[in-house]
């Protein structure tokens, strides 16, 4: 992830003069480029997409500009969680294959102010991965598009456009619940997210190969966990070692626990921040839980975020809680 904290900009009010503004007398600037969220899982059925519509639909009504990209191009089910009827819409794969040439135009209003979507690619029957230049050219269209925050609502799993794209947003977000499968698969999703990141980062590196060969836990040199790996390195390049640790505090994804049933869920998050400490050396921020609560399949139903439909439910609540501490508001 490319930017850490929350920029300056957020906190400006439209209209204030600016640095290099008119009321300066110095030339304009240019507006500064969205604010990029991505938002994965290891598994379905977490409630992705729900935490995700609720997400931008709080941020939208703090005030903020938002742009929602459902990037899972074999299963799209984004618009539903807003209440948008999609029908024969224009969406993500238009654009992908050069149907569409302005990303911009693809952005749909949505029933919330101040929130728009790209569609995910609705009966979409070919190739659910996009292709790494398909990928370069998305992620520039999106820091032009006139945002303060882009979100993308990733497909589960770890395949490698998911994994790219989580990486490439300048904040990335890890959903799990409870359940030791969803656990389980969010390990592997932060396990991938991280060894794609040191093949991406270090692949000039002298020590490549022993990256490589690390992503096989069954490796025939007993490297099982990045501290293991960066033993390694060390013994081969003690320069290499020391960027291999940059890469590693560079990496700092956000943990969302759903589904909360009690004191000892809400603890989940914590422990998985302990154990991606141990084992991968990574820093995971606990950005918040949400309670089980029954108005959420309600909402659903309804086709509503679940912060208007019930605002004042208790996953509502826990829903703010986590934006407003991110966006600092």
């Amino acid at each position: 992830m490319r930017r850490t904290g929350i920029p300056s900009w957020l906190s400006v009010r439209r209209g204030e003069p600016t640095l290099g503004s008119k009321a300066d007398n110095h030339v304009v600037a240019p507006p500064p480029a969205a604010l990029v969220w991505a938002v994965g899982g290891g598994k379905g059925g977490i409630g992705k997409s729900f935490l995700v519509a609720n997400l931008a639909t709080v941020a939208a009504r703090c005030g903020k500009r938002v742009i929602l990209i459902d990037a899972d191009l074999g299963g799209a089910n984004l618009h539903t969680c807003l209440g948008v009827r999609a029908g024969e819409r224009v969406s993500l794969s238009d654009y992908l294959e050069d149907r569409v040439l302005e990303l911009d135009k693809v952005a749909i209003e949505t029933p919330v102010a101040g929130l728009r979507l790209i569609l995910g690619a609705l009966g979409h029957t070919g190739k659910a991965e996009t292709t790494a230049e398909q990928r370069s050219a998305l992620l520039r269209a999106v820091r032009k598009l006139p945002a303060d925050l882009v979100i993308f609502d990733l497909a589960a799993g770890t395949d490698r456009s998911t994994i790219d794209f989580f990486l490439e947003a300048d904040e990335g977000f890890v959903v799990t619940t409870p359940e030791p499968t969803a656990i389980e698969n969010a390990y592997a999703f932060l396990r991938a997210a991280f060894y794609r990141k040191l093949s991406h980062e270090l692949a000039e590196s002298t020590a490549r190969d022993v990256i490589r060969l690390s992503m096989d836990q069954r490796n025939e040199r007993g490297i099982r966990t990045p501290s293991d790996l960066l033993v390694e390195i060390d013994r081969i390049d003690k320069l290499e070692g020391e960027r291999f640790r940059r890469v590693i505090e560079s990496f700092k994804p956000h943990l969302v626990v759903n589904q909360v049933r009690d004191s000892e869920e809400v603890k989940m998050g914590f422990s998985i921040r302990s154990v991606c400490k141990k084992y991968f050396g990574i820093d995971v921020d606990y950005a918040g839980y949400i309670c089980f609560d029954d108005n959420v399949w309600r909402s659903v139903k309804q086709r509503q975020p679940l912060v208007l439909a019930y605002p004042s439910s208790d996953g509502a609540l826990y829903i703010r809680r986590i934006v407003k501490k991110l966006l600092g508001t």
